[in-house]
C-alpha cells in the first residue's frame, strides 16, 4: 500500500468515526456529546500543526554542520575572486 493510500484510508476511518459520533449513533454521556465531540476537529489540528512545528524545529537544532562542503565553497568563492581580478574588476 502506498503512503498515500494509507493516509486517505487512515482519513477516511477518522472521518466516519467522527461523524458516527458526532450524529449521537453511539450513546455517550451528554457533556461528551455536547462539549467534547465538537471542538475534536479543531483539537486534531492544533495537535497536527504542533507535531510539524516539533518536526521542524527538531532537525534544525540538530541539523548537521558541513565541513567539507564550507571548505569547498571557500574555495571556490576564491577562484571566482582571482578569475575576476584577472579580468580586471576590483573587489573588495
Amino acid at each position: 500500500m502506498t503512503r498515500a493510500t494509507e493516509a486517505f484510508t487512515i482519513g477516511v476511518i477518522l472521518f466516519t468515526t467522527y461523524i458516527i459520533l458526532y450524529l449521537g449513533f453511539v450513546p455517550l454521556p451528554d457533556i461528551v456529546q455536547d462539549k467534547i465531540i465538537p471542538v475534536l476537529p479543531w483539537w486534531g489540528l492544533i495537535t497536527f500543526g504542533c507535531y510539524c512545528l516539533f518536526t521542524i524545529g527538531f532537525a534544525l537544532f540538530t541539523f548537521r554542520d558541513c565541513p567539507e562542503a564550507y571548505h569547498e565553497l571557500m574555495s571556490e568563492i576564491q577562484q571566482a575572486k582571482t578569475d575576476l581580478r584577472a579580468k580586471g574588476m576590483q573587489l573588495n
